[in-house]
């Protein structure tokens, strides 16, 4: 179902490199091409297919790269910190789940948000379903619901370890003197290990140099993993992704296994209604498989089950009419382990 794409020639790639390296210079970012791993021609294969990828996402992002946050699937393995206001006084047990994947609802006033990612352990090498999370935050106007529960929720991980749900922006609110950053509050718990209780930021806020919490960027409440960036999708909803790293028993997976192994370039059209290409890349010879799942973590599909060569591929799924709407994973296997995925959406 999948076909190789054609490997650009090595010249092209040689210039390619080179016209990187002189605009990171004229950058004044001299640093940092160092941690560039471009080709030689004694690299193998696997690192031609690796570096021509890294090179084109360079030089299309160089303009903003001397301040370019790495995305977090690429960061370390870092422990999903506590916040230093822990719950804060606005905590109410006993939320009801979230329902549809809603946490507010469709006619709540605010700028729309999709919050999504993986829960994995403390290594990261495995993904933990049906972690509870706990979820509470404040309306547009900065008011917290102190006698129901509205803009409050609790949902899982699925079966693979994902978990999404859609809300609001929260408002911000004076503390002292001063605004607090918008933030998301969670509390989170592993099946059969301890809970942790955290808030999520948000890049960009102007609020979050001032605040004691969202500030600190060291110790136990490091918050520097905890302030993701967010954009706008084709729905005119933003959309941010956070990984939660939990102790916790998890299954196979393991991190930034597609560095080594493999990874899926781009899903497209997305959003899409008939028929979705998936780009992606074998770094060694394997076997192979593109995996789709849905929100509660079953499978709707799999594609291109088959040994693979190092190479460029893409495969198609054209999935039945009467699939339903809504977000999907799609998941690179390789050799039987999930090592990167990506979401679409079905209109």
């Amino acid at each position: 179902m999948g076909r190789a794409l054609e490997r650009a020639p090595f010249l092209f790639v040689q210039l390619i490199q080179r016209f990187v390296l002189l605009q990171l210079n004229e950058a004044g970012v001299n640093s940092f091409h160092q941690k560039l791993q471009f080709m030689d021609a004694s690299k193998s294969r696997r690192q031609f297919l690796r570096n021509t990828t890294l090179a084109a996402i360079t030089a299309t992002a160089l303009p903003g790269i001397a301040n370019a946050r790495k995305p977090q699937a690429q960061q370390d393995c870092n422990k999903t910190t506590l916040d230093y206001y822990g719950q804060g006084p606005f905590y109410t047990a006993g939320a009801p789940e979230i329902v549809n994947n809603l946490l507010a609802s469709e006619n709540e006033t605010g700028t729309r948000l999709i919050l999504s990612g993986v829960v994995r352990t403390l290594d990261c090498t495995q993904q933990i379903p049906n972690t509870v999370i706990d979820a509470w935050h404040a309306n547009d106007a900065g008011a917290y619901d102190t006698q129901g529960f509205n803009m409050r929720g609790i949902t899982s991980s699925n079966a693979q370890g994902f978990y999404l749900f859609e809300t609001i922006l929260p408002g911000k609110y004076l503390n002292g003197s001063s605004y607090r950053p918008r933030h998301i509050h969670f509390k989170i718990t592993p099946p059969g290990f301890s809970m942790i209780t955290t808030q999520l930021y948000f890049e960009g806020d102007t609020d979050i140099p001032g605040d004691a919490a969202a500030s600190l960027t060291s110790g136990t409440y490091d918050a520097t993993e905890r302030i993701i960036p967010i954009t706008l999708n084709g729905d005119n909803k933003y959309e941010g992704t956070w990984d939660i790293i939990v102790d916790g028993a998890g299954i196979t997976g393991i991190q930034d296994a597609h560095l080594n192994n493999g990874m899926i370039y781009s899903v497209a059209p997305n959003p899409f209604s008939d028929k979705l290409t998936i780009h992606y890349g074998v770094f060694k010879p394997s076997k192979v498989s593109i995996c789709v799942f849905n929100l509660s973590g079953s499978l709707e599909a799999t594609l291109d089950e088959q040994f693979l060569a190092p190479q460029k591929y893409f495969a198609t799924w054209q999935p039945d009419s009467g699939l339903s709407k809504g977000i999907y994973f799609i998941t690179l296997k390789v050799n039987d382990m999930q090592t990167h995925y990506l979401k679409a959406v079905k209109i």
